[in-house]
């Protein structure tokens, strides 16, 4: 039997604020989660952890992401991978439009 893909299209994937300065739209798969991010320039992320493997991709913009306490300045085409557990914060500096990629999916933002 053949599987055919499932298409998101914005009007059905909204974005929605999930912090002041911080929209994201959600795409979750049965092992993945896929989220499209927009910042605003002077935009905390606080800190926190989370068992799953991340790649961040900054599609535009100036993202400062601290893994572990080391800083790392993210730029246009700039990507990250994060490993499971490890403590990251950030901080747009620019506004800034990045994708990230979590495995296992992420059942905390269904």
């Amino acid at each position: 039997m053949k599987q055919y893909a499932i298409v998101f299209h914005n009007d059905n994937a909204p974005m929605r604020e999930f912090l002041q300065g911080a929209h994201v739209r959600f795409i979750h798969s049965d092992h993945m989660t896929l989220s499209e991010w927009q910042f605003e320039p002077d935009t905390d992320l606080p800190e926190h952890a989370h068992p799953h493997e991340q790649i961040t991709k900054v599609i535009s913009g100036i993202f400062e992401l601290t893994v572990d306490s080391e800083i790392i300045r993210l730029r246009d085409g700039s990507a990250v991978i994060i490993p499971p557990n490890a403590v990251h914060s950030g901080k747009a500096i620019t506004q800034c439009h990045m994708i990230d990629a979590f495995y296992p999916v992420r059942e905390d933002y269904r």
